[in-house]
């Protein structure tokens, strides 16, 4: 058995001014099983609705998250969690008047080609 300790996360480049720290993933440990990143996005921040190939938990610690998706659309707070299955279209925004700080979790790891962001 192995246990791996990570101190020092890599920074993941995004747009928009929001905040990627890759704990474990294709960019920091170079594994494709899982991802896990720490991420803060800033007041009306918003990204392209996607399709990913992965599973992707979400866990808000401070803020406001809106998850918007097929079947209508959530705002999560600090404390709530959300999952969303691989194939779901779905969308992560910011639009409130402060930051949002939220764990994730994608199964398997996230990548760029497996995210299938459609084009604003």
């Amino acid at each position: 058995m192995a246990v791996t300790k990570i101190s020092e996360p890599a920074e993941i480049p995004a747009p928009g001014a929001k905040h990627i720290r890759e704990f474990f993933g294709r960019v920091r440990t170079n594994t494709g099983r899982f991802s896990v990143a720490h991420m803060i996005a800033p007041p009306r921040w918003e990204e392209p609705f996607q399709q990913p190939e992965f599973d992707e938990i979400t866990i808000v610690i401070r803020g406001r998250l809106r998850v918007e998706h097929e079947g209508g659309e959530e705002v999560l707070v600090a404390g709530e969690v959300v999952h969303v299955e691989a194939g779901e279209r779905v969308r992560y925004s910011n639009p409130f008047d402060e930051n949002v700080e939220y764990w994730s979790i994608c199964i398997p790891a996230f990548s760029e080609d497996k995210v299938n962001r459609e084009s604003s």
